[in-house]
This record gives structure tokens, C-alpha cells and sequence, in this order.
């Protein structure tokens, strides 16, 4: 039987930064000039509709304390899954996929190499920053590039790989959406930017899809056609694990009465296993995966595969 547990990553991040970023200034919203604004669109694809949230804020999200605005002192655990979110949601918009290459089934999915296969900025700052260092790298593995944004690497000469302070850059970002505020709050020998929720109609709606994906029978077809985003189903699968991973995923159901609390866990060890192979197995699996987003969609599973044996259950 699952039960809940606390996650926690096999090697501890080494970026404080992320951990105790401070800030003095609060970000104010400011109401946007009713002009047009320049833009190059081969660099921003609208062709396809876009979440209002990443999956790093979806999970971000379901970490933070509502009114005080601040993640646990004791997660360890987050810092690496959000960057496995980075790459699985550069996979679900398209822009990168594993390389195409018959022999790459001879090795582990985590071990499969990525590429980018679609250059066009999202629009989303942390997303194009890893997209443009994948862009101009070397081509390295689903495990590999997620180890180095995260700065769990001894490779001095691949230390520039790592993404720092993704924490409150995300943060900030759902401060620009309308989602949470700027407060400064002290805590005892320092004073520390915090992000309190703003408007908790955004968080509500995460906890019950994931509520609803965990305790009763949803179709993935139904999902699917119900919205108007590219891999639905697909992308609340992929939060749900990564959110379980980062060890948040109990905040959103603490609603719940124990039997079913019980029973949302089991489903989560079943999507867990399901959506860590490729191709996707299992009962809970019976997507439809559109022509030419196989490769994509691989690189997904290949991230879900690493969150899947990052940590220890205590």
C-alpha cells in the first residue's frame, strides 16, 4: 500500500541561490499600453494555443504556503524536478525530441540523447534560455541535461549549464500572470522576498484536476477533446509526477478523506510506472500520440523515468 512519503533527491542541489534568493524591491503589475509591440514571429509560435501556466508553475504552485508565500526550508527535493519540468515542457511545445536513431533503443531512456527540432522561442524566459544552451551544445542525454541545469555536475567546464534561481524567477513570472503577489517578509536575520497567492481561483483549479485525475475513471480522449492544448491528458500525467517527485504533491490532497488520499497515491505509483517506458504501458495509458510527436513525446518518458528514481522513500 502507498502511503505518503517524503521524496528527497539522491544528491542535494548545489545551488543556494535557488534556495535563499532575496529581494528588497516588490514586483508590481503594471497595466500594459494599449499599443502594438514589436515582435518577430518566427521567434514566438502561436500557431498552437499555449498554457497559461508551465508545468514549473503548475508545480511551483502546489509547493508554495498559500498566505506566507514560501516553499518548505526542508524540500530538497524540488529544485530538481522543476528542471525536469523545463525539458518536459520543451518536449510537449515541440522543440525538442530525441535524436532520430535506431540504435538509441539499445540504451536506457534517460540515457537517449535529445535535440532540438524546432529553434522558435516560447516566450517563456527559462524555457528559451535551456532551448537556446541545447541549441548550441553538444548533444547530451534526457538524465544529462537535467543533472546540469540543476548543478549536480563536477565537470567545471559544464558548470554555465546550470539555471540558477529558478525558484523566484518563477515566482516572479506568476507575479507578471496576476496569480501571486510581492510581500517582504523578515525572518529573524534577514528579510526575504515572498509570493503569497493572489488569485487562489488558479491554484484551485490544479487541485482539482489533480484530484480528479487520481480518484475517479477519466478518459484520456475526453481530456483531450475537452481542451484546446496540445497532450492534455499527457501534461497533467507529467505534473502529477513531477509534483509527486518534488514532494508537493500531498498539498494538493490533504482535501481529501484518508481512504481516498490512500487510493490517489496508488494511482500515482500506477502513472509513475505507466509513463516511464516508452512506449507509455499500461491501463492507465491508451493515449492517442499524434504522427511525428513519437520522438517528442519519448523524451517525455525518458524525464519521468529520471523522477522516477531520483530519490529515496523514507
Amino acid at each position: 500500500m502507498s502511503t505518503v512519503t517524503r521524496r528527497r533527491v539522491g544528491g542535494q542541489s548545489s545551488n543556494s541561490e535557488d534556495e535563499h534568493h532575496t529581494s528588497t524591491e516588490p514586483v508590481r503589475n503594471s497595466p500594459i499600453p494599449d499599443k502594438k509591440i514589436a515582435y518577430d514571429p518566427r521567434d514566438i509560435d502561436e500557431s498552437k494555443s499555449t498554457p497559461k501556466l508551465t508545468l514549473m508553475e503548475e508545480v511551483l504552485l502546489l509547493g508554495l504556503k498559500d498566505k506566507q508565500g514560501y516553499l518548505s526550508f526542508w524540500n530538497d527535493s524540488i529544485s530538481y524536478a522543476l528542471r525536469g519540468c523545463i525539458v518536459i515542457e520543451l518536449a510537449l511545445r515541440g522543440r525538442i525530441a530525441m535524436v532520430r536513431d535506431a540504435n538509441r533503443r539499445r540504451y536506457p531512456l534517460a540515457d537517449r540523447y535529445i535535440e532540438v527540432v524546432n529553434e522558435n522561442l516560447t516566450g517563456e524566459v527559462l524555457l528559451d534560455e535551456a532551448l537556446k544552451m541545447m541549441k548550441t551544445s553538444e548533444k547530451m542525454s534526457v538524465s544529462t541535461w537535467i543533472d546540469l541545469m540543476s548543478g549536480e555536475t563536477w565537470n567545471v567546464m559544464k558548470i554555465g549549464y546550470q539555471l540558477k534561481q529558478v525558484r523566484e524567477r518563477l515566482a516572479k513570472g506568476l507575479v507578471d500572470k496576476g496569480v501571486l503577489r510581492t510581500e517582504k517578509r523578515n525572518f529573524l536575520l534577514f528579510d526575504m522576498a515572498t509570493h503569497p497567492v493572489a488569485d487562489p481561483a488558479v491554484k484551485e483549479e490544479i487541485i482539482k484536476r489533480v484530484c480528479t485525475m487520481l480518484v475517479t475513471r477519466v478518459s484520456p480522449a475526453a481530456v483531450d477533446a475537452q481542451s484546446d492544448v496540445p497532450h492534455a491528458y499527457v501534461r497533467t500525467v507529467s505534473m502529477i509526477c513531477s509534483a509527486y517527485a518534488a514532494n508537493v504533491l500531498e498539498n494538493a490532497l490533504l482535501y481529501l478523506q484518508p481512504d481516498l488520499r490512500e487510493q490517489a497515491f496508488n494511482k500515482v505509483d500506477e502513472l509513475m510506472n505507466d509513463y516511464s517506458s516508452w512506449p507509455f504501458t499500461g491501463s492507465n495509458s491508451k493515449v492517442e500520440i499524434p504522427s511525428g510527436t513519437e520522438l517528442s513525446l519519448e523524451v517525455v518518458a525518458g524525464v519521468i523515468n529520471v523522477l522516477a528514481k531520483m530519490d529515496a522513500i523514507l
